[in-house]
């Protein structure tokens, strides 16, 4: 494991999208469930408004995770604040809203979270993504990036499956460590992963294989793997030298893997 990678101090288990299998994701109330569950980290996912706010949404569109309808790229942050973000996934999480990355960070220290900002860039808009979650970041943090430690003592580490936006992040954000999100066994990983300076690789269960992960390990990188959430998985992945899991029930991972 690299030195960027040990600094982060990473978790074997990490809240995706905060507790998503007990909570809307990607909410503030979710990543509340997931510290519930015992998490010390959460992922989630971010982009940019119609007027260029960073907020939080998994989706092109807020059809899915919302009373909304249409691409969340149309919308003014305003239209977004609007809508429920919690009534879908159940009664009692109805009123929830879409997060800003600030209000997000502000709620990561208040919990004392660490995390993985997933850059989920709209069609056509790689680049502009990242120089937008990049420039907010700086502002929460007064203008500069932290050489160590970011806003309630954690710097966040960055993954995309958007390559682009990897690059335009290593070169405006040297400091920032990066993870490379892959779904396929592409040749061509470790050039990609050089490239852009990754600290990690994060790889999809369904592809992942004790060879691969060997590679990966062997190379330096840190490991990380999504969405486990099966106990037994878990730790076959960690037996095969995977630094973290994302999980969608922290709780469940954490009472199973002791």
């Amino acid at each position: 494991m690299s030195a960027t990678m040990a600094a982060l101090n990473l978790p074997r288990v990490i809240g995706h999208r905060g507790a998503a299998d007990a909570a809307p994701e990607n909410t503030l109330e979710s990543f509340a469930e997931a510290k519930r569950q015992g998490a010390a980290w959460v992922e989630f996912d971010a982009k940019l408004t119609a007027d260029n706010a960073v907020i939080l949404l998994h989706d092109d569109t807020v059809d899915r995770t919302s009373n909304g309808r249409g691409p969340a790229a149309q919308k003014s942050l305003a239209d977004l604040k609007a809508l429920d973000a919690g009534a879908w996934f159940g009664p009692s999480w109805a009123g929830a809203r879409i997060p800003t990355l600030a209000e997000t960070m502000s709620e990561l220290a208040r919990l004392d979270l660490g995390c993985n900002i997933e850059i989920k860039p709209c069609p056509g808009r790689d680049r502009e993504t990242a120089r937008g979650i990049v420039a907010e970041l700086r502002r929460i943090w007064g203008g500069n990036l932290p050489a160590g430690d970011g806003q309630g003592g954690r710097l966040p580490l960055i993954s995309s499956f958007a390559y682009e936006s990897l690059l335009e992040t290593r070169e405006i954000a040297p400091d920032l460590p990066l993870g490379l999100l892959l779904e396929d066994d592409p040749a061509d990983w470790r050039q990609r992963a050089e490239r852009i300076g990754a600290v990690s690789i994060h790889c999809w269960d369904q592809k992942l294989t004790a060879g691969w992960a060997h590679d990966i390990k062997a190379a330096g990188y840190g490991l990380l793997v999504y969405t486990v959430n099966d106990v037994d998985l878990a730790r076959r992945l960690f037996g095969w030298g995977v630094d973290a899991v994302f999980t969608d029930a922290p709780a469940r991972l954490l009472a199973g893997l002791g």
